[in-house]
């Protein structure tokens, strides 16, 4: 939970000069009256919380005008399609008159989602046919056990299975966070404690933050870490930390267990210049230094979107969904061939698995924040509604989450996720070759950052002293941090059977009198056979190309058809490996992993990553060395950056992005676009500007 980037995500097809892009933003949990407002029908837990938060009313995100579905009677059509607000109910309703749930209190739903059907059914299943039996997949707490439970929305069977607690915890609902940032106000302490820092309780902000796993002090129970900041005169409270103050508390229990103050002597960074909004930018600041841009579509988008999740342009089609967890996931990308006309299988699944952020300060109130997004907060509940013209363009499609809150009732996540078309900034073709799937993210948004008694450098007498960071503002450090997103990407090239190669490039050595030139390069193709020959550390001066191939299809002349997962910039994590953080994230010891297919095996960081040690990871998995060759396999890719705030990113920093891409290596005969006709002077209108009054 990374306060404040907010990550963009972003899944890309592209074709000539023309990409689709799939974007959602993450914003990682902050104060319900800080953001957004929600539902009080909703989330009745937040409402009837017997303190000062009360009296602002919650309600949901107004729709964009762009965007209106009343999700009331919606069905599912495909075997992928995200449970529906009628199913998740009616799981709901099968669970809580089920022994485990009707005597037991208190109990918690944590996800309930699709238990999607075996693979080779969804894979032979046709539109048309009959929809596969529909199941929910259910993680639970019930009286401080963690439960996984599948129930058939047919039969209404339920199928239990009680979890080992030392492995971890299941992520937080957005009722836990915030309850937790409620508790430590009913102890006295607390409240005297913030009232001798100079901090009114109605100017108080409090952030729940997970605390990793540093011991077995903090076993048997979930705990969590709260910390506070001065909402006084600024909408950016976080830039307004009450630095050095942490109440530790038992999540379940809402006990404060212990509280730490070791801020005293630094201040709380002063509210001047932290407002972001152009609204508070004073007139004499404000700059118009370019003109606004517009992608018009005369003829309409060239996408479409069938049955509310399959997405269909140009020679592609795939499956999209919201996701609590992953946020969105990408299902059964396939692209029809030019020269046969046939629809090929490219990938089965595509998702974030997971995004590590570790900080770089080792003191009391840092050493702790080691975030894991995805598996402790959840990306899709964390969601924010994307705003039209800003996030998305014109023209664009947007799609809505249905997730369930604590008791299970469902809520929307409005405008979630957009689909639209973008420019995409090269030409088809000029000797280059086409690239057609990528994923990318863009890092923007607020620094979390740390109080400090100095507001110049030059107060910094000791120069080896170590401020864990940047000076970015007076009282305000900017501390070093980490950003690791890892990717799963189940690749099935024409078929799930496929291969791992590692195409190293090497130079060779001429002999003499062989060639004027001393030495050229060749590419020497090796088949990974097991997990550790797929164990890949990306190194500039051993280079290398990545290919997924499928051995048993062969082009016209004979090569294996295949793609290639090509690098962007990425950055690897230079931690200590026995650092209880690294064991945590030892799915970023590697940039790229292979493994086999197993259903379970989805999420880089395990199942339950809240307070796990590092025993159920994708490093762990891989480990076992099991066979790859010719078999149904997984590549996992970790895209990386270092990030050494500077004061260009106070008080919001500007987007940084990086991505990776997926492209095709002798998976076509030829260039795929050769035949698609250039644009002409009739097909792109010239737009005037309106006249001026």
């Amino acid at each position: 939970m990374e306060s404040r980037h907010y990550i963009r995500f972003l899944f890309f097809f592209v074709g000539i000069a023309t990409l689709l892009a799939i974007t959602w933003n993450n914003l990682p949990y902050a104060p319900p009256d800080a953001t957004e407002d929600f539902d009080c029908t909703t989330y009745s837990s937040w409402c009837t919380s017997k303190n000062r938060f009360q009296s602002k009313p919650l309600k949901e995100p107004a729709k964009s005008t762009s965007h209106h579905h009343d999700h009331a009677s919606d069905t599912p059509h495909h075997p992928l399609d995200p449970l529906t607000v009628k199913e998740i109910n009616r799981v709901r309703t099968i669970l809580t008159s089920h022994e485990l749930f009707k005597n037991s209190f208190p109990y918690a739903f944590h996800s309930i989602t699709l238990q999607e059907p075996k693979k080779s059914l969804v894979l032979n299943w046709n539109k048309g046919d009959s929809l596969l039996p529909r199941k929910a997949s259910v993680v639970a707490r019930v009286q401080n056990i963690s439960y996984v439970l599948a129930v058939d929305l047919t039969t209404e069977e339920v199928t239990v299975h009680e979890t080992d607690s030392s492995s971890g915890y299941p992520a937080m609902t957005i009722e836990d966070m915030t309850s937790s940032t409620w508790a430590p106000l009913a102890d006295e302490e607390f409240n005297r404690t913030i009232l001798e820092r100079g901090v009114d309780l109605k100017d108080l902000a409090c952030l729940p933050i997970s605390l990793g796993w540093y011991g077995e002090k903090e076993e048997n129970r979930r705990l969590i870490k709260v910390q506070c900041y001065s909402m006084k005169d600024t909408a950016n409270f976080y830039m307004r930390p009450i630095e050095g103050l942490t109440i530790l508390l038992d999540m379940d229990t809402k006990e404060v267990l212990e509280i730490t103050d070791k801020g005293k002597n630094i201040p709380i960074p002063k509210a001047v210049n932290t407002d972001y909004r152009y609204s508070a930018q004073g007139l004499h600041q404000r700059m118009k230094l370019i003109n606004p841009i517009s992608l018009e579509q005369p003829e309409g988008p060239s996408f479409v979107i069938e049955d509310e999740h399959l997405v269909k342009w140009a020679n592609w089609e795939f499956h999209l969904k919201p996701d609590p967890r992953a946020g969105a996931i990408v299902s059964q990308a396939r692209v029809r061939d030019p020269d046969s006309g046939e629809i090929r299988n490219v990938m089965y699944k595509g998702f974030t698995s997971e995004l590590f952020v570790p900080y770089m300060d080792p003191t009391d109130a840092w050493y702790f924040k080691t975030y894991m997004d995805a598996g402790e907060y959840g990306f899709g509940l964390q969601a924010m509604p994307l705003d039209p013209l800003n996030d998305c363009p014109r023209n664009a499609h947007y799609m809505d989450g249905v997730f369930p809150a604590a008791d299970g009732t469902p809520y929307v996540r409005s405008n979630m996720i957009c689909i639209f078309e973008s420019y995409a900034g090269d030409i088809g073709w000029r000797h280059a070759e086409s690239p057609i799937t990528g994923m990318g993210v863009g890092l923007s948004g607020i620094l979390m950052v740390k109080g400090t008694a100095y507001e110049n450098m030059n107060q910094i007498s000791n120069q080896a002293e170590n401020l864990f960071g940047t000076l970015l503002s007076e009282n305000v450090i900017g501390v070093i941090h980490d950003h690791f997103i890892t990717f799963y990407l189940d690749m099935d090239i024409d078929g799930s059977d496929n291969s791992f190669v590692k195409v190293n490039i090497k130079r060779q050595e001429t002999s003499p009198g062989e060639s004027p030139r001393r030495s050229y390069l060749k590419a020497d193709r090796n088949v990974a056979k097991t997990e550790k020959d797929a164990q890949i550390k990306l190194k500039l001066y051993d280079p290398a190309e990545f290919h997924v191939i499928n051995p048993t299809k062969k082009t016209r002349v004979g090569n294996p058809v295949g793609y290639k997962v090509v690098p962007g910039g990425t950055a690897a994590s230079l931690l200590d490996r026995e650092d209880p953080p690294q064991k945590r994230g030892a799915f970023t010891n590697n940039q790229i992993w292979v493994t086999p297919y197993n259903e379970s095996e989805q999420w880089a960081g395990g199942l339950f990553v809240y307070q796990s040690k590092g025993e159920d990871t994708l490093a762990v998995w891989s480990d076992r060395d099991r066979s790859i060759e010719n078999k149904d396999i997984v590549l996992w890719y970790t895209l990386g950056f270092h990030h050494i705030p500077c004061q260009e990113d106070f008080p919001i920093m500007p987007t940084v992005s990086s991505s990776f891409d997926l492209k095709p290596v002798n998976f076509f005969e030829s260039n795929p676009i050769l035949r698609i006709p250039p644009n002409v002077e009739k097909d792109l209108p010239v737009c005037k500007a309106a006249a001026s009054a």
